[in-house]
């Protein structure tokens, strides 16, 4: 039986192994994936808005974080299948874009942000949750046995899905500093 739409988001905020299981398996969960993806980054979005960001910058924001979860899953898909593969591992850039979409869940509570003196801590939580539900993300959709491997593939998809953002704001002309930055994880870019 397939889950609700909300049931995935806590399984995924509570790196629920089988919660990333099910929508790995789940052809249909991709428009969920980018639906979470979109109003994590929001949310973050929000929460950096307490410190002056703008609408234009979490537009930018949003648009970004969907960019870059693709290029991160995309990288992590071929990090993790053809450089880094484990012994069972069968998985398609879809089954990647729908784990690694969910894993943007925790960036929702970035908009706590807009709580005076405690911004800057939710988003490192916020981030760090982030990675950890990543790393639990790659690792169902790899079928790798260990998390350490998971944990590599996630660092060198990573660094792809920097490069990207900051290509990303350069385009839209927007300055780096002006946008509170990063959360850490796609899904958290804080326009």
């Amino acid at each position: 039986m397939a889950s609700t739409l909300i049931e995935r988001v806590i399984g995924a905020v509570r790196l629920d192994a089988a919660t990333y299981e099910e929508v790995e398996a789940d052809p249909t969960a991709m428009t969920q994936a980018m639906l979470v993806v979109v109003v994590a980054s929001l949310a973050a979005g929000i929460g950096a808005g307490a410190a002056g960001a703008s609408s234009g910058g979490m537009l930018g924001g949003a648009i970004g974080a969907v960019i870059g979860w693709f290029v991160w899953s995309a990288t992590v898909y071929f990090v993790g299948t053809r450089l880094l593969p484990g012994p069972d591992t069968q998985a398609d850039l879809g089954q990647l874009l729908r784990t690694t979409g969910f894993s943007a869940a925790p960036g929702a509570f970035g908009i706590l942000g807009i709580v005076p003196g405690l911004g800057g801590l939710i988003s490192l939580v916020a981030g760090i949750w982030q990675l950890a539900a990543m790393v639990v993300a790659v690792r169902q959709a790899l079928d790798y046995e260990t998390t350490g491997r998971a944990v590599l593939v996630c660092v060198v998809g990573f660094l792809a899905y920097l490069l990207v953002f900051f290509l990303i704001l350069t385009i839209l002309g927007v300055e780096p500093g002006a946008t509170g930055g990063i959360t850490g994880t796609p899904g958290t870019v804080t326009p």
